[in-house]
């Protein structure tokens, strides 16, 4: 009799353990990649919720052969067009072709790339973003997966570990929880830190400027002759040079040498610098373009292969203007709001050389841009909301495009 009943409780304990296993294993899931799922809804709008509850589930909060084999968090397989690592693996069929990830970065990213640019799910981005069940559902519908209770999986990981919490930091609708640790995200990996308490928050009188820190740009080497950039022909000419001479070297005329180059009558280089034998692009070899100490609108336009008319138009500029260093410039697209400008970062150093503010070595003024929260720009800066707020004297969580905020820094 006892034997029997030992038999019975045995197996019971053992599931009750395992279940607590589970969700050990579940909440570690969550520590380890809630950073990652607020910076793919900041950069695409999958909200966090959604991509944390398919993460859980696809991967069984990360313990599955396939994401240990292929870092696979998504179940995503391979597909035609699929060109990267893979691995094979039973699912609906036999040795199934998935999609393998140097790490879970590349894997995040990857699955929002498949839903915003597949039509199939574009639907799901017309959503409210807070509409996890609508997005649980909409996924099934569009066939991400094939078990009938796929909508009610996500759901219910999503109630039941809170999951909806992180779609609202991203969208500064919430402050983060408080063990909540800065985590610094990279396409090489994520790395997690201890974010430090900082210097004094004691006030004292300020005597430094307020300074915007850009790292340095990596220097360019450009090779001899004829290459190109952004698909455009280009040369990398000496100081001296006589653009006459590269006229007739490249059977150009020399007006429209000038007009490709945004120059006006200049007989020679004063300076080593790119030169265009074909009319640039209407947008720049890369998406965005930090503005580096010392750099005019011209060498941007030089650098990025961007025509000088589509800069100022993108950016809200006028000839004239020259934005201020650490400045980001839209290249593809049209900015939300202009850059600062040398001129009003100046005038913000003078009004604010008498201030109160805390002992922090150095100061910037931030832009709100699209989509950025009080959450995504702390955690750029290695700051607290809390800090942004009481620093800026902001009352909720809220931002406009366009304001203005300033942030202090060791």
């Amino acid at each position: 009799m006892h034997l029997k009943r030992l038999l019975i409780v045995l197996p019971l304990m053992a599931s009750l353990w395992l279940r607590a296993q589970r969700n050990e294993d579940v909440v570690s899931y969550i520590n380890m990649y809630r950073e990652l799922a607020i910076q793919e809804e900041l950069r695409t709008g999958v909200p966090a919720a959604i991509k944390l509850a398919q993460g859980i589930h696809e991967t069984m909060a990360g313990k599955s052969d396939l994401v240990l084999r292929s870092n696979n968090h998504f179940g995503i397989k391979c597909k035609q067009t699929w060109t990267g690592d893979k691995v094979y693996h039973d699912d609906d069929a036999r040795g199934e072709c998935f999609r393998s990830y140097l790490n879970p970065t590349d894997s995040y990213m990857d699955h929002s790339n498949f839903l915003k640019g597949s039509p199939r799910y574009s639907f799901l981005f017309d959503l409210d973003p807070t509409d996890y069940k609508g997005w649980a559902y909409g996924l099934k519908k569009a066939g991400y997966a094939t078990n009938n209770k796929y909508s009610q999986i996500l759901i219910k990981l999503i109630d039941d570990y809170n999951l909806q919490q992180y779609t609202l930091i991203a969208l500064g609708k919430l402050a983060p929880p408080e063990d909540m640790v800065a985590a610094r995200i990279s396409r090489q990996g994520m790395e997690t830190s201890i974010a430090s308490a900082g210097p004094s928050q004691q006030p004292v009188q300020a005597t430094e400027t307020i300074t915007t820190v850009v790292p340095p740009a990596p220097a360019v080497q450009y090779p001899e002759g004829e290459f190109t950039i952004h698909n455009t022909r280009v040369i990398f000419a000496k100081a001296g040079t006589s653009l006459l001479a590269i006229a007739r070297q490249y059977d150009i005329s020399l007006r429209r040498l000038l007009d490709f180059n945004d120059m006006n009558k200049e007989d020679v280089l004063t300076e080593d610098q790119l030169v265009f034998l074909q009319r640039k692009r209407k947008t720049g070899a890369n998406e965005f373009h930090t503005v580096q100490p010392g750099e005019s609108l011209y060498d941007i336009c030089q650098a990025e292969a961007i025509r000088l008319e589509s800069l100022l138009e993108y950016n809200h500029l006028k000839e004239e203007g020259q934005p201020a260093p650490g400045e980001k410039l839209y290249l593809h697209t049209k900015a939300p709001a202009g850059p600062r400008l040398v001129e009003e970062v100046a005038l913000m150093q003078v009004k604010t050389s008498t201030d109160v503010r805390p002992a922090f070595s150095s100061a910037n003024m931030h832009r709100v841009q699209t989509k950025e929260t009080l959450y995504s720009i702390a955690k750029k800066y290695g700051v607290t909301v809390e800090q942004v707020r009481e620093w800026n004297k902001l009352e909720g969580y809220e931002l406009k495009i366009g304001q203005d905020l300033i942030i202090y820094k060791n």
